[in-house]
């Protein structure tokens, strides 16, 4: 029998979760010579090794290997496998190399069939975790003569493609759109080829990351750091730091040893771990029991007291439990490496104690502005909207853009003109008042004055002041204090047209302008100055949705999750999920709305999306299409 030729796959399509984007198995001139790595189903396993050990004459040797279509990324924690092909004898350079990268998508801990392709220094040397180069296609080799006197027997293969993004050691997601240009030299050990000579990492086509990959949201505790004695600063505030795993490799243990490794660099300066210094795990191998229960031991840095043993389990049930979504965590209990227990936290617990949706609040209406320009709000079964109580529903204050806390006890708005900025009671018997912000722009235009408002979960109201000569970011404490100017170094001569803060105050989404387009960038909330008098900056911007030349909208809808509605370069209008850290969600797709200028999302996952578009305020619920709930309205929201 040759090996290379043959695949086990189990041919059953229903029942049972689906492979995340992909079942691809391609060939290029033959699964004999290039190695194509085997793909097994869990399941069908000791089916295939019956029919392996009876022979495996009624198998084809030759053909195609075609590729088999499944269900589109999932949540649900597939079973199948891919193992990588042994070289073959007397395989050519260039065919080491292809089989050498399909070996490297296998599902093997170690690489132990890729790390056959290795001449024995490249063994000792390669560094496979140091870095995953994400392309869009799988690389080409082609092959290039050495015949240098240097290295009159070698052999150098070129590899070459369009690079998306890198996934660094830390596990964090970075788009990267660039030319890939790397070479990889091989010798003769006895009379085989094999590669003396790589780059350290990985290189993935997009199909085989999103299929061995998966995005994990790690948590860690908000450092609110100089207003950490704020009267309004969170108390055990959880931020979702989202990183990639590999998905059929010891899942639970591997997004617990990420969670000890602490935050990663981008989200470090404003979080903080409830786990000391040095702490790993006494014990590997990690799962949930036959209850749904994780117990995990620690190595003796972790037997601390039990408060802080508890902010430690709050931390790994969110991020294990982000990891396992198709069953649901009973409990994790943190033990010494002895075994002793050290600290029980319950699902109840942490959900009441510690979830990070706490600060997100837990709406069941949504909020937009009709054509008599009162506020008005409707609930999922409601048949048509009802103005809000206090003074924003009585439709005598033109509002452009509205605000809803998070309490859902208070209102902002900005007035039609763009120039004022009023906060209000959501309460009968109330008055308006003065305008609490006043814009530095003259214009009247759609573009310039003041920005749509937006509430972070600590209470504060948060604003930009637009103008032609450029934009300045404002908060005000608790929504009735002074305005606060603060900082954004990283936006030159960049303009903010839009902000949207997370819950947590620790991230900020801003559309900004730039020589006539707009990109979706997220900052990083970093707080200094003393308690009396803290100073605010936003620093380290990043693009969020690389892909889109221009974005129109975008809303938070989920703990490390937004909801953007923009446009490719000479493409339509699309909406779509993207994560914090730039890559694609794998969220499901959502259907198409003509002319959207305006979008709300819940961070509740479960709640509709709503949308300004030409049909007017339309709703989307989850498994749906879009509705339309008035022909003429604007500035839909959700309370933040």
């Amino acid at each position: 029998m040759r090996t290379g030729r043959t695949s086990c796959v189990d041919a059953e399509r229903g029942g049972g979760s689906g492979v995340r984007g992909w079942l691809r198995a391609r060939t290029r001139g033959g699964a004999a010579a290039r190695g194509r790595a085997r793909v097994v189903r869990k399941s069908a396993l000791f089916g295939c090794a019956g029919l392996l050990l009876a022979g495996c004459a009624s198998m084809p040797d030759s053909g195609d290997v075609k590729a088999v279509d499944q269900s589109p990324r999932s949540d649900g924690d597939s079973q199948v496998r891919v193992y990588g092909v042994p070289p073959q004898d007397g395989a050519q350079p260039t065919n080491i190399v292809r089989s050498f990268l399909d070996a490297t998508t296998s599902d093997e801990a170690d690489f132990r069939t890729a790390s056959q392709y290795l001449a024995k220094s490249a063994k000792r040397t390669w560094r496979p975790f140091l870095v995953t180069n994400v392309l869009q296609e799988r690389p080409k080799p082609e092959p290039t003569a050495q015949p240098s006197r240097e290295d009159a027997t070698g052999y150098t293969v070129t590899l070459s493609g369009s690079q998306v993004a890198t996934v660094g050691a830390n596990h964090a997601y970075t788009p990267q759109e660039k030319p890939y240009h790397q070479t990889i030299h091989l010798i003769k050990e006895g009379d085989q080829w094999r590669i003396d000579r790589l780059p350290d990492g990985l290189v993935l086509g997009l199909s085989d990351f999103q299929r061995i990959y998966r995005s994990v949201n790690k948590y860690y505790f908000a450092s609110y750091q100089s207003e950490s004695q704020q009267p309004n600063a969170g108390k055990n505030v959880l931020v979702a730091d989202p990183v990639y795993l590999r998905q059929r490799i010891e899942p639970v243990t591997a997004s617990v040893e990420a969670l000890l490794a602490g935050p990663t660099d981008w989200l470090n300066q404003v979080t903080s771990s409830a786990f000391p210094p040095g702490t790993r795990l006494a014990a590997r191998d990690l799962a949930l029991d036959d209850t749904n229960a994780l117990r995990v031991k620690l190595s003796r840095q972790a037997v601390t007291g039990i408060a802080q043993c508890k902010r430690m389990a709050a931390q790994l049930f969110f991020t294990v439990q982000d990891m396992t979504r198709a069953s649901k965590i009973s409990e994790v209990e943190l033990q010494d490496d002895g075994g002793n227990s050290l600290c029980a936290l319950t699902q109840d617990q942490a959900e009441r104690d510690f979830t990070p949706a706490r600060h997100s609040g837990h709406s069941a209406k949504e909020y937009f502005i009709d054509a008599g320009h009162k506020v008005v709000t409707m609930s999922d079964f409601a048949t048509k909207p009802a103005p809000v109580r206090g003074p924003f529903g009585t439709g005598k204050t033109s509002l452009r853009s509205v605000a809803i806390s998070r309490a859902e006890t208070t209102a902002a708005g900005v007035s039609s003109d763009g120039r004022s900025l009023y906060v209000a009671a959501l309460e009968d018997g109330t008055e308006r008042g003065g305008p609490l912000v006043t814009s530095a722009s003259a214009s009247t235009k759609p573009e310039d004055g003041l920005s749509a408002p937006s509430w972070d979960g600590l209470g504060d109201l948060w604003v930009a002041d637009r103008g032609a000569q450029g934009s300045r970011l404002l908060r005000m404490r608790e929504g009735k204090g002074d305005p606060e100017e603060v900082a954004v170094p990283g936006l030159g001569d960049r303009r903010i047209k839009a902000i949207r803060v997370a819950s947590d105050g620790i991230r900020i989404a801003m559309l900004v302008e730039d020589k006539g387009h707009t990109t979706l960038q997220l900052g990083r909330v970093e707080r200094g100055g003393s308690s009396a008098h803290p100073v605010l900056s936003v620093r380290e911007l990043r693009p969020i949705a690389p892909q889109l030349e221009d974005v129109v909208a975008a809303s938070w809808a989920g703990g490390s999750r937004l909801l953007v509605v923009g446009r490719e370069s000479g493409g339509v209008q699309q909406m779509r999920f993207m994560e914090t850290d730039g890559s694609a969600s794998s969220a499901q797709t959502l259907p198409g709305v003509n002319g959207v200028k305006a979008v709300a999302a819940s961070e509740d996952e479960t709640r509709p999306l709503i949308a300004d578009a030409t049909e007017g305020i339309v709703r989307l619920p989850p498994d749906a299409n879009w509705k339309t709930v008035v022909k003429e309205g604007s500035a839909p929201v959700y309370p933040g």
